[in-house]
């Protein structure tokens, strides 16, 4: 019962997470307006790879971060676990679309089944190019 309800509540904070911030034209026009002016200077963000894109619109979010344990393991803990190599990268593309447990703890990872063993190969890829 208390992991049923610990996974909804993770489902739940993936899905608020992800919610359509309220958006006024005005609050709009003023942040670009501020951004302009405050980043005449500043260096364009390098652009996002494809694996983190994937991962920035999935609902990772919910259980991990990148520097910090939060349900599941940071990214950077699973890239200094697992070698960027084929072999791995195979074994945890399976683990994202099919779930698992016991790796990391007793809180199962929910299976992604809808997701492409290609997407799902190029987010672990991206996972593992963060080793230190």
């Amino acid at each position: 019962m208390k992991k049923s309800l610990l996974i909804l509540g993770c489902v739940g904070l993936a899905l608020a997470s992800c919610g359509n911030p309220g958006s006024s034209s005005t609050q709009t026009e003023t942040a670009k307006t501020a951004d302009t002016e405050t980043s005449v200077s500043a260096e364009k963000p390098s652009a996002m790879l494809p694996g983190e894109k994937l991962v920035a619109m999935s609902d990772c979010i919910g259980c991990h971060n990148k520097t910090q344990k939060v349900i599941g393991p940071a990214y950077v803990d699973i890239a200094a676990k697992y070698p960027s190599n084929e072999k791995n990268i195979e074994k945890l593309a399976d683990v994202v679309i099919k779930g698992g447990k016991g790796t990391w703890g007793e809180i199962p990872m929910t299976p992604h089944a809808s997701l492409s063993k290609d997407d799902a190969k190029l987010m672990v890829s991206w996972i593992l190019s963060l080793k230190k």
